[in-house]
């Protein structure tokens, strides 16, 4: 444990900042100290369960604030009360998990940069490439003093990264030639956050392949663009070009059952007990995560809120819960206020969603081999650099809940990896190898724990052990800010060629659309 450990700011309260508060605690030795939430019961809770559990006593100056603008402007006084020489002012933070409403990114990491803060921020990192870009800039100047990280977990799963040392490092079957990942949604998890709730429309967020898979475009270009060791002089295998198709295909008023007839609130619909998207099936009964499991946790803590004031009685938090789901919207509300929040008790199939309820993207590679020089251990002229491709399958109509699935084919072998079990086909001697990586947490499968670990470790070596922040971002974050850049950008030209339904050359795209990013 380091003497001074690193101090920690959260920005939003919701499910994934309540995920890195609780991983700060259980898997690193930061100790979070501030809150920003706009939602007094949310931010009171969190202060609670997170920062000061003493209810006898207040806790410190600068613990919450109700606006992250409020935390900018105390922290610029504190520090000018500090160089001044006053006495009793308190300790001021070194690192800031950015965990909003993913459209707010970019103010919130733009607005924090002055104050020179190490900076996780959930994925993904803005909803528009523009965004992306200017992040990027204000980022950059930081680099020598600072790390930063965005939160793409798959990254840090003890399951992909013994997945990754085994096709990079120990070349288990040899060299790519192709990749298949998908990602199963989950049938009533989709409808949950993607037809019901925050990520339904691309005018309010974004495309469902950024807002849900942008982190499985990250694992797919770590595993064949990437250099294999972080930090090394090996440039990026760039890939040559992107295609993708999709749409919204199920959750749509076409598709409603003609037995719900005009309805447009569970509540209220003849259809309701036999459909399985019903929200009292989803969110009340013992049937998924519901109330009647005694779950306080997501997806109910993003229903009711304030579940857990209802100290455990199931029975006291149901009229609230049946309360919330029957609220609805028709054609007299305003667009604002449908767009403002999210509506649980709503039919998914007259909902206003929008986004892909299913997409492939496929990248292609072509060879590009390095230099004879630079070429060590590999069987022919190419190496780890010859063509390949990868197709990425979003889907929302699965049993699996985000429990991933990947084939990988190489030239002397081939995997398949199921998030749990990693299992080799080797060619050449006939046999099967299986791995069990440790499955350290559900979240995503350890990778919550991973990168709030690896970030915390990065702040405290800079911190407390005189590191530079090039080497702890090398050594812990293993991933730069132009990895970050180039993994977003990458999910913008699938999207200009699904909705253009056109192949696009990645070259000419990255230097029309982004260019020199440094300049």
């Amino acid at each position: 444990m380091s003497a001074k450990p690193p101090r920690v700011l959260i920005i939003g309260a919701g499910s994934r900042g309540r995920v890195y508060g609780r991983c700060t605690l259980q898997s690193s030795n930061g100790i979070v100290v501030t809150v920003c939430e706009p939602d007094p019961y949310k931010r009171d809770e969190y202060v609670r369960t997170f920062i000061w559990s003493d209810r006898q006593k207040p806790a410190p100056e600068g613990s919450a604030f109700a606006d992250w603008r409020d935390f900018i402007n105390w922290e610029v006084g504190r520090r000018a009360r500090e160089a001044a020489g006053e006495e009793g002012v308190p300790e001021g933070v070194d690192a800031a998990f950015v965990c909003v409403r993913d459209e707010m990114h970019h103010d919130v990491v733009v607005a924090l940069a002055p104050l020179n803060l190490h900076i996780m921020c959930e994925k993904p990192l803005a909803t528009t490439l523009d965004d992306c870009v200017s992040m990027y800039r204000a980022l950059a100047p930081l680099q020598p003093s600072k790390v930063f990280s965005v939160g793409h977990v798959l990254r840090y799963s003890p399951h992909n990264i013994e997945l990754r040392k085994l096709i990079l490092e120990e070349r288990a079957i040899g060299e790519i030639l192709s990749i298949v990942h998908t990602e199963p949604v989950g049938f009533w998890h989709f409808a949950h956050s993607y037809v019901r709730g925050n990520w339904r429309k691309e005018s309010t967020t974004a495309p469902s392949l950024l807002t849900k898979s942008c982190h499985d475009i990250d694992i797919i270009l770590w595993l064949l663009c990437s250099p294999t060791h972080p930090g090394s002089n090996e440039p990026a295998h760039i890939p040559s070009e992107v295609a993708s198709s999709g749409s919204l295909q199920f959750f749509k008023r076409s598709r409603k059952p003609k037995a719900a007839g005009a309805a447009t609130n569970c509540l209220s619909c003849p259809a309701e007990p036999e459909c399985m998207y019903s929200s009292r099936r989803v969110y009340e009964s013992a049937r998924h995560q519901g109330l009647e499991t005694g779950n306080t946790r997501w997806p109910m803590s993003v229903v009711l809120p304030d579940i857990e004031s209802f100290g455990g009685d199931i029975e006291a938090a149901r009229p609230e819960l049946l309360r919330r789901l029957a609220e609805d919207y028709d054609e007299t509300t305003p667009q604002e206020d449908i767009d403002a929040r999210n509506w649980f008790g709503r039919c998914v199939f007259e909902s206003d969603n929008d986004v892909c309820d299913e997409q492939v993207v496929t990248i292609k590679w072509d060879e590009d081999p390095l230099p004879a020089a630079q070429q060590h251990g590999y069987a022919d002229a190419v190496g780890n650099r010859g063509a390949k491709q990868a197709t990425f399958h979003m889907i929302a109509q699965t049993k699996r809940q985000c429990h991933r699935f990947t084939y990988v084919y190489g030239t002397t072998g081939e995997i398949y990896a199921d998030s749990r079990t990693i299992t080799v086909e080797d060619f050449r001697t006939g046999t099967q190898r299986s791995y069990h990586p440790k499955l350290e947490s559900l979240g995503h499968g350890g990778g919550d724990h991973g990168i709030t670990r690896q970030f915390i470790l990065a702040v405290d070596r800079v911190k407390n052990h005189g590191w530079a922040a090039p080497r702890a971002q090398k050594e812990f974050i293993g991933c730069t800010l132009e990895e970050v850049i180039r993994s977003h950008a990458m999910v913008f030209a699938a999207e200009e060629a699904r909705t253009g339904r056109k192949y696009v050359d990645w070259k000419a795209w990255w230097d029309e659309k982004v260019g020199a990013i440094s300049a």
